[in-house]
């Protein structure tokens, strides 16, 4: 239910601008005894924050995000007042309300004519333990006509470790009714990786702190990377939720993340916003593309107008998209607007250097190769730039022709090397991942056979012991008429010949086997054979008519008829 600040405040105040202690000391019992009326009032809202394919930048669902529209404060967050609603007990009925209204928000969206989509509440612990969780899910759905599969139940890891038995039969259940299910903020060490071989989740949303440090940070990357490589192979979703940079976005598209929101792509908006977004559902991010782009994309940096001109005039031939800007706060604002593969700035430049640009540029767009073109040289910040990577060569002012085009050229390469090496490790990761979600499949399949043949095996077994102690003779033979079965009455019985599995039935008694070629006797036939001058009834029964075995199975009973 928690996410960022309303998009609109009401009454020009500032969701920054309110810190709940600071508004006195009876504001806290004020607020909690407004929200008891909040939802009779009409004052809780639900934002809706659309929910990303990465592949293809089209919208493929939705998160539920409550707010409340507080008369006096204006639009609060769910981090202002849902402690509030846990301690005093209205985070159920809170949450049953707010899952309705999604529900019959679906309802109208899909009325209206949107495309299939998939709506994603989130459950609060109280909520999740509710004893009647399954009853109140399963009468919102039946209320609204919602199809179960477009409604994804959100749990968090601290919820569930409560007690994982009790959390595994109520997900089962939630399971059983057709729903998706989404384990929240997964990877911050709460929720053992092992558990996830036993829980029924269609989608694993990851950790913000993973996305966040990992477009920053190698080891973080790393991290999130195999933890996303560890979850593809158990045939699970992987979602990032507060993606809120490119930096961000395209890490988690080469780590082959599923699907993503946060505000790189939309603020959470009203109902009715999102339903002109779902209407249109036209990506404002262009999907990360695997693609060989068609023209190489130049920026030039510089504060100095003719030296723009002169590297225009210097650089016309070589079919490259220039783009321009006066400062590195109008290059940051084209970087957002056009995939750039190469910049060339200046250093020293009225707001911001040269280098403070391409630290920033770094970590938005590090897919970019940075040249720094000055005439004065600030060795240390430079060095240190170079160091960390932010600057990929450092060129002095006035410059060679010849050797500028050239380290242009050069960089316009080892981008393209760069791309190419990203676009063959993602073709290998999601060959991989396509392989190791076929490698758990199969492996899950071969255990759920493997069971199969346990429960067949214990009940055979259990069959056999039965069959060894009733107290009627009992044999089985085989297609070929070998005795593959003897029970402990049928070995008393036929003692003069120490009857045993693999006897040729023929040879030992005839005078069965016989009866088993007499079409008269077949189909559960009866006949009476006389066995150390003891008449018996023998009834035969083909087998092979509801499983794989063949043969005979032959009772046998004494009987008081005289031969």
């Amino acid at each position: 239910m928690n996410d960022a600040p309303c998009n609109t405040p009401v009454n020009s105040v500032s969701e920054s601008d309110i810190n709940i202690q600071e508004l006195g000391p009876d504001k806290p019992s004020v607020l909690e005894a407004s929200l008891s009326l909040a939802i009779s009032s009409d004052q809780l809202q639900i934002h809706y924050q659309p929910i990303v394919k990465l592949l293809t930048g089209k919208i493929i669902g939705v998160e539920a995000l409550l707010r409340w529209e507080h008369p006096a404060l204006g639009c609060l967050s769910p981090r202002w007042f849902m402690p509030m609603a846990e301690k005093s007990g209205f985070i159920t009925e809170i949450g049953e309300w707010m899952l309705r209204k999604a529900c019959q928000d679906l309802r109208a969206w899909l009325a209206s004519g949107t495309p299939n989509i998939r709506v994603a509440v989130n459950l609060s612990a109280k909520q999740f333990w509710d004893p009647l969780l399954v009853t109140k899910i399963r009468s919102a759905l039946s209320e609204t006509l919602i199809d179960p599969g477009m409604l994804s139940i959100e749990v968090s890891e601290s919820t569930l470790i409560q007690n994982i038995a009790s959390s595994k039969s109520i997900l089962q259940q939630l399971k059983g009714l057709g729903l998706d299910l989404t384990l929240d903020d997964f990877g911050t060490g709460i929720f053992p990786f092992h558990y996830l071989e036993d829980f029924p989740f269609n989608r694993i949303s990851i950790d913000q702190s993973l996305i966040q440090h990992g477009a920053s940070n190698g080891d973080d990357a790393v991290v999130s990377k195999n933890i996303i490589s560890l979850i593809h192979a158990r045939g699970i979703q992987v979602g990032a939720k507060r993606v809120e940079t490119e930096s961000q976005r395209e890490l988690m598209s080469l780590q082959q993340c599923d699907e993503f929101q946060g505000y790189v792509f939309s603020r959470a908006l009203p109902s009715e916003d999102i339903l002109a977004l779902l209407h249109q559902n036209d990506s404002t991010i262009k999907p990360v593309s695997n693609a060989k782009k068609s023209q190489r994309t130049l920026l030039l940096v510089d504060d100095e107008s003719n030296i723009l001109g002169s590297l225009k005039r210097l650089l016309r031939r070589e079919n490259y998209q220039i783009l321009t800007a006066n400062g590195g706060r109008e290059g940051l604002e084209l970087l957002k607007q056009h995939e750039v593969d190469v910049i060339v700035s200046d250093q020293r430049m009225p707001g911001m250097t040269g280098v403070e640009f391409f630290r920033e540029a770094k970590i938005l767009y590090p897919h970019t190769v940075r040249i720094v073109l000055s005439g004065y040289t600030e060795l240390q910040s430079v060095t240190d730039a170079i160091n960390e990577g932010a600057v990929y060569k450092f060129i002095t002012k006035p410059w060679d022709d010849d050797q500028l085009r050239g380290h242009i050229d050069e960089a316009f390469r080892h981008k393209e090397v760069i791309d190419e090496n990203d676009r063959l490790n993602v073709e290998i990761r999601a060959a991989n991942q396509k392989l190791a979600i076929a490698n758990y499949r199969l492996e899950n399949a071969l255990k759920v056979k493997q069971q199969q043949i346990a429960r067949d095996e214990a009940s055979l077994d259990i069959v056999r012991e039965a069959l060894q102690h009733i107290p009627l003779p009992v044999i089985g033979l085989d297609d070929t008429e070998m005795t593959v079965f003897v029970n402990i009455a049928a070995k008393n019985l036929f003692h003069y010949i120490n009857l045993n599995l693999g006897d040729d039935a023929k040879l030992v008694i005839p005078e069965l086997v016989e009866l088993t070629t007499n079409t008269d006797y077949r189909e559960g036939g009866k006949c009476i054979a006389n066995i150390e001058n003891t008449p018996y009834e023998i009834t035969m029964r083909k087998m092979g008519g509801a499983s794989l075995s063949r043969g005979w199975l032959l009772a046998l009973t004494k009987c008081d008829v005289k031969i």
